[in-house]
Order: structure tokens, then sequence, then C-alpha cells
């Protein structure tokens, strides 16, 4: 299996359940590990055969720009199943952290792996 990965993206955005979270801009950190539906780039060395880095960056910002979440886990859900749907990606892996929000914790998050089969449950 072929993997992309996109780690350390740092972006602010609006996430929590306090209502302080509803008005001030977090900073998160995402993590990605996205699985290439084929191997063809490895071969063809052509852009056609392999996943965009900056449409899937986009699409992110576009997501924490545009949709609110209270949970890491819903955010990292959402963000899991957008990379499998539109991007076809059999597999994907996703963690998501928030930085700095406890005191002597640097950061803290969830780390999810979803398969491209929606009857799946991990």
């Amino acid at each position: 299996m072929d993997i992309i990965f996109l780690h350390d993206f740092k972006a602010k955005t609006l996430i929590g359940v306090y209502p302080w979270e509803r008005i001030v801009p977090q900073t998160i950190q995402l993590d990605l590990e996205i699985a290439l539906p084929s191997s063809r780039a490895c071969q063809t060395d052509n852009i056609e055969d392999a996943l965009d880095y900056a449409l899937i960056v986009d699409r992110i910002n576009d997501i924490l720009t545009n949709k609110h979440f209270s949970l890491l886990e819903a955010l990292a859900e959402h963000i899991a199943q957008t990379i499998l749907s539109e991007f076809h990606a059999p597999w994907v892996k996703v963690s998501v952290a928030k930085l700095g929000i406890i005191r002597g914790v640097k950061k803290l998050g969830i780390c999810i792996e979803r398969k491209s089969d929606t009857r799946q449950t991990s």
C-alpha cells in the first residue's frame, strides 16, 4: 500500500463545547496518512495518477472555515470521510490535536483510522 502524509498541518478554527470555544479560534494540529487508490503514480510520474496534496489541504481548510464541531472526534471523522469519498482513498488515518489547551500538556487529541468500506466501524 502506498501512503502519502501531511504532518504538522496547523490551522486556527472554532472548535469546542464551552461558550468561549465558540468565539475564540484555537490552533489545532492535523496529521494525515492517506492510502493511494493505486500505485500508478510511482510508475508514470504523472500528477493525473496521484493525489494532489494542495487540493487536500484546500479541502481541509474549507472544512475548518465553514463548519463548527464541538468535538475533535467529530472533526476527525468528517475529515476522514471527506478524504475517503472525495479523493477515493481506500484508507486514511487522521490525527487532530488541540495545542496547549491544558496546562502542562503540549497537545491533546484523537487519532482515527477509517477504510472506504462504510460498514467498517473501527
